[in-house]
């Protein structure tokens, strides 16, 4: 008797990869799609090829996605992660500290991106323009390449509210605004990266009834890093609301999972996390086991759909988990596997 694991691995190797991920409805969708891009990746990354070779890991030696090795996120730094070898249409990069090196992602066609955000959002927060979208994200419009303005000024043309639009050193006017939007009752949401917010809360207090708070975290280096509690509790106290909803994605992905409130995150069906071992990075770990998180992505069909990051958290369901920090004191080991 075959396995069924077995079946739908000889079933992702004998058929291409013709699902898109958007119609991803099912765990089974989900299975049968992530095992067809592992194939379809291993073939023609071959950068993700090579580190499967070093870690001697064979398409063979697949039986189920929990075989299927997460390539250390380090490597978007340091090798061109493409499954495609024409001319990207982007490429989106990280920020970095001065000298630091910084990712690349490589980016075949850019409707994946938006078919990947575009989706996840209505499927949390309905359409965009039932929304103004205002965006509080400094640190990101000071630079070129950043996949979440990118995204932002997208969902703000679609808002196609007025009072939509990017903010920088213009804090009276964002107050303005968003005290006008609330006396209007308009729904809003305010997107914006954790130091900002704090900088608007510390000049201007609010009583906000009908805008969604949403930030992207990190300090960027313009403030010491707060815990989630600490950093959603002044964020509540400043705003007047009760919950912060975040977003959390990365320049090496093109989706987003979302939380709607007590830093529980959400996925959109095409992608899925996982917790790794933090001395092993070859381990699972159960549901409720805090490690660093393997993030399976879908929409990377054209890098990499297998990522160990550096984030800590941990899982509580099978698509609900939370970020409880960052292992940034230790590289992944494998990541100077690859060294030409």
């Amino acid at each position: 008797m075959i396995r069924l694991p077995n079946l739908i691995n000889r079933f992702a190797q004998m058929y291409p990869l013709n699902m898109n991920f958007w119609e991803i409805k099912s765990n089974s969708d989900f299975e049968i799609c992530t095992m067809q891009t592992f194939h379809y990746q291993y073939e023609n990354n071959s950068v993700y090829r090579s580190y499967c070779d070093l870690i001697n890991f064979n398409s063979s030696d697949l039986k189920s996605i929990h075989d299927i090795p997460f390539l250390p996120i380090n490597f978007f730094k340091t090798h061109e992660v493409k499954s495609f070898n024409e001319k990207e249409a982007v490429t989106f990069t990280s920020s970095g500290t001065s000298g630091s090196e910084t990712s690349k992602h490589f980016v075949k066609q850019v409707k994946d991106y938006e078919k990947s955000f575009s989706t996840a959002f209505n499927l949390f927060y309905k359409k965009p323009k039932d929304y103004a979208v205002l965006a509080l994200l400094p640190s990101y419009l000071e630079r070129s390449g950043s996949s979440l303005i990118y995204m932002a000024n997208y969902l703000i043309n679609e808002s196609n509210h007025p009072k939509s639009g990017f903010y920088l050193d213009n804090l009276e006017d964002l107050k303005d605004i968003l005290e006008q939007l609330e006396k209007e009752k308009q729904p809003t949401i305010l997107l914006g990266v954790s130091f900002a917010l704090l900088d608007l809360i510390e000049r201007f207090k609010f009583n906000l009834n009908h805008v969604t708070v949403m930030e992207t975290g990190g300090m960027k280096g313009r403030r010491k890093e707060l815990i989630r509690e600490d950093l959603h509790e002044q964020l509540c106290s400043g705003f007047g609301v009760s919950e912060i909803h975040s977003e959390y994605g990365m320049t090496e992905l093109l989706s987003q999972a979302y939380s709607r409130g007590n830093g529980l995150f959400s996925c959109p069906p095409w992608m899925r996390i996982f917790t790794r071992d933090t001395s092993d990075p070859f381990t699972t770990l159960d549901y409720g086991m805090m490690g660093n998180l393997n993030i399976i992505d879908l929409a990377n069909r054209d890098s990499c759909a297998f990522i160990a990051t550096q984030d800590l958290g941990r899982i509580h369901s099978a698509n609900s988990f939370e970020v409880l920090g960052r292992d940034d004191n230790s590289d992944i080991r494998g990541c100077n596997l690859l060294v030409y």
